[in-house]
């Protein structure tokens, strides 16, 4: 009689047990990191009677936990590379937005400006014309130095965002802490506190949100947590710091991670983070917000530069000599590596000679390393290239257009420098005077003709490459192809229609003047080329300032072309980053699918089983009844 007591007394405890199972599974359907759980049921040993075995019941062995940890930890690690992907694209876009195009944007004003100058051309004298020059030439450097403000705004963003994060993954690092300590604990029962595992899941998919991470189960139940591939993050219930650090030049646009464990501080090389939002920050901040950065600094320093060289070489309506029509500012010291041993300072300045530098400028930062005290190498951080160099054999070392040199101090081997050319000018960059009247439109130098000339011959060109202008120099020609000249007496030189005749007979040229003539002097015509009497009434110099709208100057592109070129390849990161994403977003919604089908809980299937363990419990019940019927049955018989 106890026997069937028995078994139905179990096998009711057993379907409530499942029964409040599936209820908790429907409640947490929506609960983040929750896994199914399930009642694992049991039958209990037979007894033998003789006759065999007969069945004592059901009993629940424990209640499971509907959990892979290969997929739990793929689907980690996807989410992670995906986080690090949209957060980059993220803030690619806000940058594509500084850089726009169309009437408002950058290139527009560039190519404003340098139109302005025909005005000026046509109307030496006109100061209306000479207004709208200076006006264009300010909004050309406001609207640099507003892309560089937006530059700076961006960055800040970044800076406090990491900042943040940091402070989010060691407040959940302590949580998985506490957690782990809660599992050993709960291990002694014997069985498995699935809560807390879950719980601790679903904190390290977090930490994954914003740093890669890698876990290792211990013996008493705990996971370790580790960082770039070896550096213990969480180890048991002991917690390590995250912290920002700067570089090893102390540069204020650079962040490093860093891990502080033990009262040792160790720098996490961005390379080793894998995914996350800290290292789609991280390399955003250090990589593309740098390039940006240079390609924005060096169209103001190249533009600037250059316009400015060529507002010297012209007169103002004053008669006096031109000066810079912008403020760059100067080019910031290299700064040095916290390990440096000697006391050099290094100083950078754009290339003057033999020719201008600003043409060859490349949009990137430097490294300098000296093997000794004067000789080591340049390396463009862009793509690697290496410059060797020796300040004892030539000074100043130069490389893509810059001077570099010591100019205090000594260096000792092993020394190390980073140079940022570009870093300053874009946020400075302003108009350097505000009269009309003191834009040097017109060229220091003019040419005559000879009054008896016979031939065809005539001014081309003539660009000033000095001023104030040489003495006179006239050029008599003694036959179509030969002349001399009043500067150097009988000696005779080879006249090539459209080939320059420069002023210096020893290239390269870089004082005096450079004429370009054409047709077929006769013997006896003579071209005087001379100081400029007329400064008021001549031009030269704002139609060779408006045509360096063609001078090769960004990588081999018109200077006009120079925005465009930045836009292009801020447009080819953003394009990448978005493929990235895309493609990575893809791979972590396909695994997250995956580990969802064996821990989510699904709705329909959980309802089928509700249906089947109401009516075993039910069963159950009646079985009790039954047993009850029986039992009283018997006592009513005994007692008659």
């Amino acid at each position: 009689m106890s026997g069937i007591l028995n078994i139905g007394t179990r096998a009711l405890l057993a379907n409530q047990a499942a029964l409040q199972t599936i209820g908790n599974n429907i409640a947490n359907v929506n609960t983040p990191g929750y896994s199914r759980q399930s009642v694992v049921l049991q039958n209990v040993a037979g007894q033998f009677a003789g006759n065999g075995y007969y069945g004592k019941g059901v009993e629940i062995t424990t209640v499971q936990r509907n959990h892979s940890e290969f997929l739990t930890r793929q689907a980690s690690l996807s989410s992670s590379v995906a986080a690090s992907d949209s957060k980059r694209l993220e803030q690619l876009k806000q940058l594509e937005d500084i850089f726009q195009g169309g009437p408002n944007g950058l290139g527009a004003a560039v190519g404003d400006m340098l139109n302005s100058f025909a005005d000026v051309a046509n109307a030496p004298t006109d100061l209306t014309a000479r207004t709208v020059v200076l006006t264009r030439a300010g909004e050309t450097a406001a609207r640099i130095r507003a892309a560089s403000s937006s530059l700076a705004d961006l960055k800040q963003g970044v800076s406090l965002a990491l900042e943040g994060s940091v402070s989010a993954v060691n407040s959940l690092a302590q949580q998985i802490a506490s957690v782990n300590e809660e599992i050993a604990r709960a291990q002694g029962t014997g069985q498995t506190p699935n809560d807390l595992l879950d719980r601790r899941d679903q904190l390290i998919r977090e930490v994954n949100k914003y740093v890669q991470t890698t876990s290792i189960a211990a013996d008493d139940g705990t996971v370790g947590l580790f960082l770039a591939n070896s550096h213990p993050l969480v180890l048991g219930t002991t917690v390590s710091q995250l912290v920002l650090v700067s570089d090893d030049f102390s540069d204020p646009s650079m962040t490093k991670l860093a891990i502080q464990r033990s009262g040792q501080t160790t720098v996490l090389e961005e390379a080793t983070l894998g995914g996350g939002e800290m290292a789609g920050l991280l390399r955003f901040q250090n990589s593309d917000l740098v390039e940006a950065g240079n390609l924005l600094g060096r169209m103001a320093l190249a533009i600037g530069g250059a316009i400015n060289e060529q507002h010297r070489l012209g007169v103002d309506l004053n008669g006096n000599a031109g000066g810079n029509l912008f403020n760059l500012g100067s080019i910031p010291v290299g700064l040095a590596a916290a390990s440096n041993t000697g006391t050099a300072t290094i100083a950078v300045s754009v290339q003057s000679s033999p020719v201008s530098g600003t043409t060859s400028f490349s949009a990137s930062n430097y490294e300098v390393s000296f093997t000794s005290g004067t000789a080591g190498n340049i390396v463009r951080l862009s793509d690697g290239a290496v410059t060797a160099f020796d300040l004892a054999v030539t000074t100043p070392a130069q490389v893509d257009g810059l001077d570099i040199q010591i100019s205090s101090g000594g260096a000792a081997a092993g020394d190390r420098f980073l140079l940022k050319p570009f870093s300053t000018v874009s946020g400075s960059i302003a108009t350097a005077f505000s009269s009309p009247r003191s834009l040097a439109m017109a060229s220091p130098v003019a040419t005559s003709a000879g009054a008896g000339n016979t031939g065809d011959g005539a001014v081309a060109s003539l660009a000033a490459r000095s001023n104030p202008a040489p003495a006179a120099v006239t050029l008599t020609f003694i036959g179509p192809g030969t002349f001399t000249r009043s500067d150097t007496g009988a000696a005779t030189y080879t006249y090539t229609p459209g080939q320059a005749i420069e002023y210096d007979l020893t290239p390269p040229a870089t004082t005096g003047w450079s004429l370009v003539m054409s047709g077929n002097p006769q013997a006896g015509d003579t071209f005087t080329v001379q100081a400029n009497a007329y400064p008021t009434l001549n031009a030269g110099n704002a139609e060779t300032i408006m045509s360096l709208r063609d001078v090769a100057m960004f990588d081999g592109a018109a200077l006009t072309d120079g925005y465009s070129g930045l836009m292009a390849q801020v447009g080819v990161r953003v394009q990448s980053a978005d493929f990235a994403a895309n493609i990575s977003k893809s791979i972590a919604d396909n695994i997250e699918a995956d580990r969802t089908a064996v821990s989510g809980v699904n709705l329909d299937e959980e309802a089928a089983k509700l249906l089947q363990f109401q009516q075993s419990y039910q069963a159950a019940a009646k079985m009790l009844q039954i047993s009850q019927s029986i039992f009283d049955t018997l006592l009513q018989g005994m007692g008659r």
